[in-house]
């Protein structure tokens, strides 16, 4: 038996589409899932996606703008910190 890999997110397509893309894949779903910092009440959960760059806090249900896959973008957290 060949070496076993640990697909995680991206165990669902088996062999299909390739190695590079499901990486990609999996890199972009693992980022937009993970547990972040609510910019408005600091709590540090799951963020809900209502449409592409549109983003709701599921505690304080406030509805802000953000990246397509990720609720934060490196500009905009660059912008603030200035």
């Amino acid at each position: 038996m060949g070496r076993l890999k640990v697909t995680g997110i991206a165990g669902r397509f088996g062999a299909r589409y390739g190695s590079s893309l499901r990486k990609k894949w999996k890199e972009i779903m693992e980022k937009r899932y993970s547990d972040v910092v609510c910019p408005f009440c600091k709590a540090r959960v799951t963020m809900r996606r209502l449409s592409v760059g549109i983003w709701q806090c599921p505690k304080c249900e406030t509805v802000f703008a953000g990246g397509a896959y990720t609720p934060t973008t490196e500009v905009g957290t660059q912008k603030a910190q200035q």
